[in-house]
């Protein structure tokens, strides 16, 4: 089993910088890829980036060279970061971590969210 605990959601204003954390544990993890998704209200989810265990990342095309994505192995640990620059108010939406991709299934762990509001 696999938790993931999100930080580092808050307001900011349009242009200014973010840096979220994703703590998870788990004896897995240091197989698992990792991955950042947001939801924004009355829209569907989507990935933001992910990470895989040995550091490759890939990012969607909205990200533009504006965040960056890493993570940090530990015994049984890793924590998963998200660096956001130059912020929009089209960004504005829940982040979520995700652990372990599974296939068709998608992801099989998830945090609870940390709230981003670009305002």
């Amino acid at each position: 089993h696999v938790q993931l605990v999100e930080s580092g959601g808050g307001l900011v204003q349009p242009g200014g910088s973010l840096r979220l954390s994703c703590a998870a544990s788990g004896s897995i993890l240091s197989s698992c890829a990792l991955a950042w998704h947001r939801q924004a209200p009355g829209k569907e989810r989507e990935l933001v980036s992910t990470i895989d265990s040995i550091g490759n990342v890939v990012y969607a095309d909205f990200v533009k060279g504006r965040f960056t994505t890493s993570r940090d192995n530990g015994k049984n640990t890793a924590t998963l970061s998200l660096q956001m620059n130059s912020l929009s108010t089209e960004d504005t939406a829940m982040y979520y971590c995700a652990a372990c991709f599974g296939g068709w299934q998608g992801y099989k762990y998830w945090g609870q969210g940390t709230q981003v509001t670009v305002s």
